[in-house]
């Protein structure tokens, strides 16, 4: 039926985003992709998006990063747009990986796209699907992204950005919100609000003032916990010794910035041996940590044959029984068992069919005796034990997870040779096929992170050991960190680490379990990590004011989100009619962002289904306008 023109038009329908980087444009993604089924003949669409940032890359993937940052992904393993393997509703809008847009920068720029300054263009030039791009080029494509999504919206979508903090949000359950922005009087009046705030800063916790108090009171440096393109580096200085506590990826971009970012170079030796050039200004980092050794680095290889066939013991059925138990279960006793068979029938899955010289007997038998045995059992560790006969090629998750237990040094020296060779060893093995394995578990740790966020908050470990085994650094930061150990730049101080404050002589202590009795003095100290994503702690204004104002937390302090559409849960545990929240904030919160293309991405399908959360709401509120009009 055509519309009267004697009849009022209707109000817009709006939405406020509070957010603006890649989260939120995966959204908006999924709000154009849905809105022709959803909102078809809707009331006009006005979007709000509440960000200091500019958008697309928000904070984190801002434009104006040193050059010097990368990322951890390769560029063929990076896109923001759904495909075959995501499980959602909504339709499939394929798009460009990094890679496959920087192609078409080099063919001539995309409709839509602004020029890029001359030197991302030549990197986007210079680019190749195993290539890690910089920061700031993955923040044009970002920005790339954002504009064609926001280009896809309904006809008459208008767009709003607001360079601006968000600081409260109020409104009544049902009836329309208000966003309150920093240093304005008046509020955006939405009739839905999403946040999507990415990482946040935290206020620090007990031993964080702790030690910040001790460095004040003696005239000491003390870096907390914060994202490192953000931290003061200016105040370490040139030679003096730094204690680091942590070995990830902050850790990697620390050890960028106080290096190369200070005039420091490398060069290959004629026997092709990385060494490092010091500029002079760098300080010496002694840096430790729980498990005393860097992240794995990523795997340099592509999954040829069969891929592993998971979820197996790790998918939606074993998920809906957990969640069907009475009270929140149990990560170590109801959780790791499964996730630990799921990894290890994917490890010897692919160990059968790429590699069955190293196996006794058949893969098919092998599967049926694994699926019968319990997850952990001591028949499990000896079928295992009969059908792979060199202890080499078995998975040991214990193990990984702590690389150096029991392992003694008899002095410093020893331990820096000692993790040099680790190190080297890591590095073959992550680019050698023999080890194709360990690419399997990569994507069955995929599939556990798919399946995780139905569960909710299950605590901090496990991030952590999937940060430290699937989202390591590039291979060629590792050849780098051994350059600057052999030029006495980068000394490892082991596993178990721990600093403490003397007061008797002024500075930090740090030692570890890995050479007993060796303690190293230091002026300065870094906590090299992201601070963990609690409510109560969280710089947040609005994450705070939200969670006073009845909004539930988690026992690690995530807030309560919907596991189905992403809406934030009260205390009673109802889910707002009016309010959604995505991103590490959550505990929902998926492993990223953008993902690897055919992985079935979380956060994609997060994106989805909030995305159509959001348009029934609207178009639900749309109806029951026009039945009172």
């Amino acid at each position: 039926m055509s519309p009267n023109p004697d009849q009022p038009s209707r109000s817009p329908a709006t939405i406020v985003i509070v957010g603006a980087g890649p989260r939120a444009t995966g959204l908006i993604e999924r709000l154009a992709a849905n809105a022709p089924e959803l909102h078809g003949g809707g009331a006009p669409l006005e979007l709000h998006l509440v960000d200091p940032h500019p958008p697309g890359g928000g904070r984190i993937w801002r434009p104006d990063q040193s050059p010097l940052l990368w990322m951890n992904s390769m560029a063929e393993d990076v896109t923001m747009f759904t495909d075959e393997s995501v499980e959602r509703e909504g339709p499939i809008r394929p798009g460009p990986s990094l890679a496959e847009w920087a192609v078409r920068i080099r063919e001539g720029a995309p409709p839509g796209s602004p020029a890029l300054p001359p030197e991302l263009a030549a990197e986007a030039a210079a680019l190749t699907g195993q290539s890690f791009a910089t920061r700031r080029l993955q923040s044009a494509y970002l920005r790339w992204v954002y504009e064609r999504s926001v280009a896809g919206l309904p006809p008459g979508t208008t767009v709003h950005e607001h360079r601006d903090r968000a600081v409260r949000v109020t409104g009544p359950r049902d009836g329309r919100q208000q966003v309150w922005l920093e240093g304005r009087t008046a509020p955006l009046t939405a009739d839905a609000v999403v946040l999507a705030l990415g990482h946040l800063d935290a206020e620090p916790d007990a031993e964080q003032r702790a030690l910040t108090a001790f460095a004040a009171e003696h005239g000491l440096v003390h870096l907390p916990p914060e994202f490192t393109a953000d931290s003061e580096l200016s105040v370490l200085c040139p030679g003096e010794p730094v204690l680091v506590r942590g070995l990830g990826l902050a850790f990697v971009d620390l050890m960028v910035l106080l290096t190369e970012g200070r005039g420091g170079r490398y060069e290959r030796g004629p026997d092709g041996e990385l060494a490092y050039l010091p500029s002079g200004r760098e300080p010496v980092l002694y840096a430790g940590s729980r498990r005393g050794v860097p992240y794995h680095a990523k795997i340099g290889y592509s999954l040829s044959g069969e891929r592993p066939p998971v979820p197996r013991f790790f998918g939606p059925a074993q998920v809906d029984a957990l969640r069907s138990l009475p009270g929140r279960p149990d990560f170590r006793r109801d959780i790791w068992p499964l996730i630990a068979k799921e990894l290890g029938f994917a490890h010897y899955h692919r160990l059968f069919t790429a590699h069955p010289e190293r196996t006794a007997g058949e893969w098919p038998a092998f599967e049926e005796k694994y699926a019968a045995c319990p997850p952990g059992s001591p028949e499990l560790d000896a079928l295992v034990a009969a059908a792979v006969p060199d202890p080499a090629d078995r998975l040991d998750l214990d193990a990984l997870d702590h690389p150096l237990a029991g392992l003694r040094f008899p002095g410093h020296e020893a331990l820096q040779q000692g993790l040099r060779t680790r190190i080297e060893a890591d590095l073959a093995r992550r680019h050698n096929p023999a080890h194709s394995p360990d690419l399997a578990v990569f994507l069955a740790l995929l599939s556990v992170y798919g399946q995780l966020i139905r569960l909710g908050d299950i605590g901090g470990w496990w991030h952590g050991f999937f940060s430290y085994l699937a989202s390591g650094p590039p291979g060629p930061r590792l050849e780098q960190l051994l350059a600057l150990s052999r030029a006495g730049v980068v000394r490892f101080l082991g596993a178990e680490t721990t600093v403490t404050a003397d007061p008797l002589r002024g500075v930090f202590r740090a030692s570890s379990a890995s050479v007993p009795g060796h303690v190293v003095e230091a002026r300065a100290l870094v906590e090299a990590r992201l601070p963990e994503p609690t409510v109560d702690r969280s710089r947040d204004t609005l994450l705070r004011s939200l969670h006073r104002d009845g909004a539930a937390a988690t026992p690690a302090g995530l807030l309560a989100v919907s596991p189905a559409d992403g809406r934030i849960l009260d205390r009673a545990g109802r889910p707002h009619p009016r309010r959604f929240a995505l991103g590490p904030h959550t505990d929902a919160r998926a492993s990223g962002a953008f993902a690897r293309p055919r992985t079935n991405a979380p956060a994609f399908r997060q994106n989805d289904a909030t995305a159509r959360a959001l348009l029934l709401c609207l178009r639900d509120l749309s109806c029951r306008a026009s039945l009172t009009a």
